[in-house]
């Protein structure tokens, strides 16, 4: 097979990774977006399943695995335990589970973008833009505070704002796919 061929059927298969990645994003961005509350269920389900499956998987570990400590085991599979509780809680409470992983996750970035702000501050010696250093961190923690102190209302917006971006960058990846003309993979895929 020559060097060419070779590139060609490379360069055919970004193409077509970068396209089937893009559609999949474009839907996936509309369904969020034409049906939020039944396909956050659904990831809901889905993270449900993991959980159960996860769970399995400890229990397992601390059953046959003879070579772990006594401790180690016992964690194994009170950890496991723990999955399956939860999955088995969200599988029979849906609803309820996705509006409580909704506000887990929003507290999670409310928190994450007060510390991203506090530890921004911390840099102010080592940064040579002190000023975009400063207002970054600013914008950080009052983005912070607004999604604690209204986390349900926040997580709407940004499962909006996800639908919105899914559909954007799914439809800049599709045409990326049909104007992508080789190179390197990491290029292809760099945003």
């Amino acid at each position: 097979m020559s060097e060419s061929s070779t590139a060609k059927k490379s360069t055919n298969a970004i193409r077509v990774v970068l396209g089937i990645g893009g559609l999949v994003a474009v839907v996936l961005g509309i369904l969020v977006l034409v049906w939020p509350l039944k396909t956050a269920a659904i990831i809901t389900i889905l993270i449900a399943i993991y959980a159960v499956v996860a769970g399995l998987v400890y229990l397992g570990l601390g059953i046959f695995s003879r070579g772990l400590g006594v401790w180690a085991r016992i964690g194994h599979i009170v950890l496991g335990a723990l999955f399956i509780a939860a999955g088995i809680i969200a599988f029979l409470n849906p609803g309820d589970a996705t509006l409580i992983l909704a506000f887990i996750v929003t507290i999670f970035i409310g928190v994450s973008w007060i510390v991203e702000g506090i530890v921004a501050l911390t840099l102010l010696g080592q940064v040579a833009s002190k000023g975009w250093t400063i207002f970054y961190a600013i914008i950080s923690i009052i983005a912070g505070i607004f999604i604690l102190l209204a986390p349900l209302w926040a997580a709407a917006l940004l499962w909006l704002f996800l639908g919105i971006a899914l559909i954007v960058l799914g439809i800049v990846q599709v045409i990326r796919a049909f104007t992508y003309k080789g190179g390197s993979f990491g290029a292809a895929v760099a945003y």
